[in-house]
């Protein structure tokens, strides 16, 4: 019989090792994905948490605390954006290009053998396929674990629906420096202080303007989307638009994934299965990023319907 515990559950997964490996060649790459990986073990360890088992470029780990695991993502995020290359090794300046997703989950699990399983390992291991490269998200019951200082560095996402299981998960985001998009998502239970009424979204000389009573719609190919679009690179239903808690929410749900950029922002958000929080306005690009001429691109303008009321 197992072991049955509550705790903190991580999976990490290193991204970008396929192109290193095409870029520096087998010996070198090789170098690098493995010395992050045991950058990241030792962070773990140094964190109070177990390593479980390594998975391809990645592990799995847990942790006793949820706040140290909460520790432990933040510091293999910041140290692998500072991995040197190791001199002797001859290795370029710009090997290192290696990014990392994060998931953590907090929940019962049940130890047998060394390994892990339970509700939370299969909700972090879901959760861990809809993180961008460097964002580490986490769930609702382990930021409820966290005390209230270290709550602030997380906002959240929405409840999302996560394969396999029949209740949405509360997602947040832990905030980052590389992620501009994190200033216009919310603390959960926080209150909004600009209420968006809709959004208005422009193709091809075609413009529409959609309340946030008649979300969630979806753009994509078929003919029954809320705003279609006719290129064999989108998805029949490609993304969806959706309201909740006083903020409007993009979530991909295609196979090519989606490009988002923000007007006042270079920084290109790249989406697959993610969600962002749209505001102000800007371009989704469908199946091809912005810097394709050829790309489906959706002008988009969040709207404030008391905006265009006169004034007193």
């Amino acid at each position: 019989m197992g072991t049955t515990k509550e705790c903190a559950v991580m999976f990490a997964d290193l991204r970008g090792s396929t192109a290193l490996y095409l870029r520096l060649g087998n010996k070198e790459a090789a170098t690098v994905v493995t010395h992050s990986l045991a950058m990241l073990g030792q962070i773990v360890a140094k964190g109070g948490g177990r390593v479980v088992k390594t998975l391809g470029d990645g592990l799995m780990a847990v942790f006793d605390d949820a706040e140290r695991s909460v520790e432990a993502a933040a510091n293999a995020q910041d140290s692998l954006e500072r991995l040197a290359p190791l001199p002797r090794d001859g290795l370029p300046s710009k090997a290192t290009a290696l990014k990392m997703k994060v998931a953590l989950a907090w929940g019962e699990i049940v130890e047998v053998d060394s390994d892990c399983f339970g509700d939370a390992v299969n909700v972090a291991a879901r959760l861990i396929d809809l993180a961008g490269d460097n964002e580490t998200l986490a769930t609702g019951p382990l930021i409820r674990e966290l005390p209230s200082d270290q709550q602030e560095r997380f906002r959240s996402i929405d409840r999302l629906h996560l394969r396999g299981r029949k209740e949405p998960v509360a997602v947040l985001r832990m905030e980052s420096r590389k992620f501009g998009d994190t200033e216009s998502t919310m603390m959960m239970g926080a209150e909004s202080t600009d209420m968006p009424d809709g959004v208005r979204l422009t193709w091809l000389g075609t413009e529409r303007i959609f309340s946030t009573a008649s979300m969630p719609l979806t753009l994509g190919r078929s003919p029954q989307a809320s705003f279609c679009v006719s290129d064999a690179r989108v998805s029949r239903s490609h993304v969806r638009i959706e309201s909740h808690s006083g903020h409007i929410y993009l979530s991909d749900m295609s196979y090519n994934g989606t490009h988002v950029k923000f007007d006042h922002d270079d920084q290109i958000l790249t989406l697959r299965r993610g969600t962002c929080t749209l505001h102000g306005s800007g371009v989704i690009c469908m199946g091809s990023p912005p810097t394709d001429a050829t790309a489906t691109q959706i002008h988009f303008e969040v709207l404030s319907f008391s905006d265009t009321l006169p004034q007193c």
